[in-house]
């Protein structure tokens, strides 16, 4: 399925956002994601379907001085 990742161009074989976070190896709590703009809470990520083309934001904090 063709996706828009942090706004980059990826074909992935993951149907759910937890799929598609684990298929990209990202791990944690810490992270907050957005399917086409609209939030998806932890929750929600096993059972969240994703589409062609659809847009997510995966986010993580950062820490500044």
């Amino acid at each position: 399925m063709k996706l828009m990742v942090n706004g980059e161009a990826r074909e992935i074989a993951a149907t759910t956002l937890a799929e598609l976070l684990a298929a990209l190896d990202y791990e944690g709590d810490w992270l907050a994601t957005a399917v086409n703009s609209d939030l998806v809470h932890k929750a929600n990520r096993a059972e969240f379907q994703l589409s062609d083309g659809d847009r997510i934001e995966i986010l993580s904090p950062m820490q500044g001085g």
